[in-house]
């Protein structure tokens, strides 16, 4: 990784063990890369909370700063990854997560701030990578709204939040080719609750309003609700799923 960090981020080197940070993380970085990866160093942390998805996720304390984070560690999804697994082509995808995350914020599109991303070699080709975003507090995806034990009400305020992202995105020509009800967080917020999206090293950028974004976001998004309700018993009915294209 010889290229030089983007603006506003240093690059931290242990060992073989690099990691891009934010400034204000630095000593973050460098404290948990003397750990191991920033991932395994995550688990070890003595607050580590194990969040459940593709793979464990860690919402951790920052062990420097204090600061809320969740650390995740890169995995391949699809029909390859029991071969792929974790294991990636330099540079990985984590440069383009935080590249990406960026350029939401900038357009208005809701999505964790990206923290830091750590490399490490693996079998010699091949890198490893983790990825640290600021953690959204007393937040949850919306497949837990719509199968768990939500009121009406909450479900409802999940669902118009849903369709105020659908809209930034579109207004921002934001395509998110795995857009699925556990990529999109459901947080409280001084207008009730706000959705985040989630997973973005997935986004690609067209043209603002284009039908293609319009209807590439809300079909991935109805078909995974639909999964969830047909294979799950979440709660999701079809006028739900209609209303969403009024975004």
């Amino acid at each position: 990784m010889s290229a030089a960090p983007p603006a506003g981020c240093v690059t931290v080197r242990v060992g073989e063990r690099i990691a891009v940070a934010l400034a204000r993380c630095e000593a973050d970085a460098r404290a948990m890369l003397a750990d191991g990866t920033l991932y395994e160093a995550a688990a070890r942390l003595p607050d580590a909370r194990p969040l459940h998805g593709r793979g464990v996720a860690y919402a951790v304390a920052l062990p420097v700063s204090g600061t809320r984070a969740v650390v995740r560690h890169n995995r391949h999804g699809g029909v390859l990854a029991p071969l792929t697994g974790d294991l990636f082509l330099p540079p990985t995808r984590a440069p383009r997560e935080l590249e990406t995350s960026r350029r939401l914020a900038e357009l208005g599109v809701a999505t964790p701030e990206v923290l830091m991303y750590g490399v490490s070699p693996a079998l010699t080709l091949f890198r490893r990578a983790d990825v640290v975003t600021r953690e959204i507090e007393s937040g949850r995806d919306l497949s837990d709204v719509i199968a768990g034990g939500a009121s009406d009400a909450e479900r409802h305020a999940a669902w118009e939040a849903t369709r105020a992202l659908l809209r930034a995105m579109l207004s921002a020509g934001v395509r998110h080719h795995d857009l699925n009800v556990k990529n999109v967080l459901i947080a409280p917020a001084q207008e009730g609750v706000r959705a985040y999206l989630l997973d973005v090293d997935r986004v690609t950028f067209g043209a603002p309003g284009a039908d293609a974004v319009r209807a590439g976001n809300l079909e991935r998004l109805r078909r995974s609700a639909r999964k969830w309700r047909d294979e799950r018993g979440a709660r999701v009915d079809e006028r739900e799923l209609a209303e969403l294209a009024a975004a």
